[in-house]
Formats: C-alpha cells, sequence, structure tokens
C-alpha cells in the first residue's frame, strides 16, 4: 500500500469512527463547472436577501484561494434524521434544527479529524468548514462521490436519502480521489410537485427567494405576502421536498445524542407556541439553530402563519 492510499484509508476510517455516515475526498481544484451556474443563479436574484451569496465568488470556486497550497477537498457528511418528530397539527421547524446547532457538533468533529492527521501524518495544514464560509458544500460532495445533486437541489444517496450535513476540511496533503456517482431521480419529479411555492423553479434549480425556509430563518424583514397561504406550518425552515422525495424512505435515525430534540419542542401545540415567552424560547432553543431568527423573527413567522 502506497503511502497516499494508506493515509486515505486511515482518514476515512477515523471520520466513520466520529461518527460520520461517509467520507469522500476530491481534487482541491476551480469548480468549472459550477461556475456559470452559480454567476447565472446570482444574476437572476435567487438569492434574494442573501446578499452573502454574492461575496468571494472566487473563493466559493477555488478551495486553494480559502487554504493555501491545498490539494485535497475531503467531504463528510453526518446523519441528523430524527427518530421521533413533533405532534400532529403544530407549527413546524425543519428536522435539522431539533436539537445542538450543527455547526458546535460538527466543528468538534472536524477539529478532532484534523488533530488526528497531524498526529498520523505529521504535517498537514488544513481548515475545518461547516456551511459557514464560502463553500459550495453539496458541489463537493457530489464531486467525492458521496451522492448525486437531487432536483429539490439537496445532495441525495441510495441508501440514506438526504437528511444529513455536509462539512469539509481542506488540506494541503495529497490524496487519493473518490469520482463522482451517477443521477438516480429519473422521471421522478415528487419535490417539484410538492414545493408549497413553487421554489423549484426547474429541475436542479431553486429559486431561495420563493423558499419558506429562506422567509422564515433568512429573510429579516416582513415576509411578503406573496407567501400567504402557502407556508403549511413552517415556522423555521422547511422539509417538504425532503419528505416527499422517494430516496428518504430509507433514512434512518441518527445516533448522535446532540441532535436529539427537547421532549416540550416536540410536544408544543400551536396554543403553546402562540403563547411562548422570551424565556421560555431561550430555553427551549438554547444552543439550537433556532436562535438565528431570534424570539422576534419566530413570533413573527407564527403570527403571519395565524393570519394563514
Amino acid at each position: 500500500m502506497t503511502p497516499k492510499s494508506y493515509y486515505t484509508q486511515s482518514i476515512k476510517s477515523e471520520a466513520k469512527r466520529l461518527g460520520f455516515l461517509s467520507c469522500g475526498i476530491s481534487k482541491a481544484q476551480f469548480l468549472e463547472a459550477e461556475a456559470p451556474r452559480l454567476e447565472k443563479w446570482l444574476n437572476q436574484n435567487m438569492q434574494g436577501e442573501m446578499s452573502y451569496m454574492e461575496n468571494h465568488f472566487d473563493k466559493r470556486l477555488d478551495p486553494t484561494k480559502l487554504v493555501e497550497g491545498s490539494k485535497s477537498v475531503i467531504s463528510l457528511i453526518l446523519n441528523y434524521f430524527p427518530s421521533e418528530t413533533q405532534v400532529e397539527d403544530t407549527y413546524k421547524i425543519s428536522k435539522y434544527a431539533y436539537g445542538t446547532d450543527y455547526h458546535f457538533v460538527i466543528k468538534d468533529k472536524l477539529k478532532e479529524l484534523l488533530y488526528f492527521i497531524t498526529s498520523e501524518i505529521g504535517d498537514v495544514h488544513g481548515r475545518a468548514f461547516v456551511d459557514s464560509a464560502p463553500v459550495l458544500d453539496k458541489a463537493w460532495a457530489a464531486k467525492a462521490g458521496l451522492g448525486w445533486m437531487g432536483k429539490h437541489s439537496n445532495l441525495l444517496t441510495k441508501q440514506v436519502g438526504s437528511f444529513y450535513f455536509i462539512a469539509e476540511l481542506i488540506v494541503d496533503l495529497d490524496l487519493e480521489y473518490d469520482t463522482p456517482v451517477t443521477d438516480h431521480c429519473g422521471a421522478c419529479t415528487a419535490c417539484i410537485d410538492a414545493c408549497p411555492t413553487q421554489a423549484i423553479v426547474q429541475p436542479y434549480v431553486v429559486d431561495g427567494s420563493k423558499c419558506i425556509s429562506y422567509a422564515t430563518i433568512e429573510l429579516k424583514e416582513q415576509i411578503p405576502s406573496s407567501f400567504a397561504n402557502s407556508m403549511e406550518d413552517w415556522m423555521f425552515g422547511c422539509d417538504v421536498c425532503q419528505d416527499v422525495c422517494p430516496w428518504n424512505r430509507f433514512s434512518k435515525s441518527h445516533r448522535e445524542p446532540l441532535f436529539n430534540a427537547k421532549p416540550e419542542l416536540l410536544s408544543k401545540s400551536k396554543k403553546d407556541w402562540e403563547e411562548i415567552t422570551e424565556e421560555v424560547f431561550r430555553e427551549i432553543f438554547r444552543k439550537s439553530p433556532v436562535k438565528r431568527t431570534k424570539f422576534e423573527g419566530l413570533k413573527r413567522n407564527i403570527q403571519f402563519l395565524k393570519k394563514d
């Protein structure tokens, strides 16, 4: 076994030990195919008020501009599919936000993996990325063979569907590279047909400004009237396109205790949410992704849904 092959296998074994579903590796280079797609998406203003998407265009497409001398992008996915979901007929929260904020959970695992790499291999430099830097996570994961981009623009795998987080280590280490898998969406349009706001404007293209997740999380102003009667009780995020995807029949419950929801989050009725106080909000959503929308933002979302 060559050193490159040994390093690659060691990294993948350690990733599995740390609880990642899978690990794939691709060469750190300019994302040629994604560049015109990203440019077109931005030119059509599909980012809405998410102006940060317009920043660092070059860095988004070229990891060597993020990590000097980088040679490999190690992509990892971590399951968050819950064993229990909220009660029926309530205001809904996207499943990814049930537990502790994934940024904290994954960052710690990535630090451990990077520590393992430097301990086992030596002088390796790299950076960990969890959805908070200009990195096209899904593109890198697809390039590394971890799945294909579904028509809802989420990464899909035959074995476990799409309910997982994606993260990367970009390192200055030569490794063996994986190859992309084929697309298995076929003629299915379940996600396109089910999207309550027609945000999937064509297969593989989502207009972010029409997405319920955008309206309930990213948008800081009032929710536009165009969303009226089409929010389907989602007060934070939206899982519709994933819930209807046939590949998510294969989703299995995660094994990460930090992703478990507090019982009171799962049991609250619409009336409970409508009467939530700031104190209760802080208690339920301590270290939660829902803190992003803040108490006032969640109240705004609930008020909008009440009018529906």
